[in-house]
């Protein structure tokens, strides 16, 4: 299905995701100084993009390789250098250990997304750091868009044991602005001790 999407976003000329990074992964990561990045399901690369942009060295791992075909032609077009994996989140590991891996809106059911974030940890340097966003469940009730899903939508709770072996900087519930509304997302900021 996310091959389909993307191909047909390409044809068109459009995108599935907006082509500026997440907002709440900008300002997390802004003041961390450059290293090696993993962006874990990175769809399009747009946080790929401009992590690169930032002078961090970047692996795009995603499970669409179309998806990662458009963000390595944006790549091209912006003359920055990245990897590009297509694998599987839940089962792909950093062969080097890196600075940060940031995961945004990797919507799983809870065992998978445990998986994911313990790859993600497995990856991790001693003092990573660790930024993920998704869509939280109360966003059902009391927010706009995403998935409606409840299976697949994140949990402060969940990611807390999902993240078990990092030190949890911060795990909360966030708003996010958007047209219509405003959406609930859940966000992990976490580093590796």
């Amino acid at each position: 299905m996310w091959d389909e999407r993307y191909t047909h976003a390409a044809a068109t000329g459009s995108t599935v995701w907006s082509k500026g990074p997440n907002a709440w992964i900008e300002s997390t990561i802004c003041p961390l100084p450059p290293g090696r990045a993993v962006d874990l399901a990175a769809g399009e690369g747009r946080n790929a993009l401009w992590l690169a942009s930032r002078g961090w060295a970047v692996t795009a791992v995603d499970f669409s390789a179309a998806g990662l075909a458009i963000g390595q032609a944006r790549a091209a077009e912006l003359g920055l250098d990245i990897d590009w994996v297509v694998a599987d989140a839940t089962a792909w590991v950093a062969p080097e250990p890196v600075d940060l891996v940031v995961i945004a809106y990797l919507q799983l059911p809870k065992d998978e997304l445990a998986r994911a974030v313990a790859n993600a940890a497995a990856s991790l340097a001693h003092g990573g750091t660790l930024a993920m966003i998704g869509h939280d469940r109360d966003n059902l009730e009391r927010g706009v868009g995403g998935p409606q899903n409840p299976l697949i939508l994140h949990d402060v709770a969940e990611l807390r044991t999902a993240a078990t072996g990092l030190d949890i900087v911060e795990c909360a519930q966030i708003e996010r602005p958007v047209d219509g509304g405003v959406a609930i997302d859940t966000i992990l900021l976490a580093r590796k001790a």
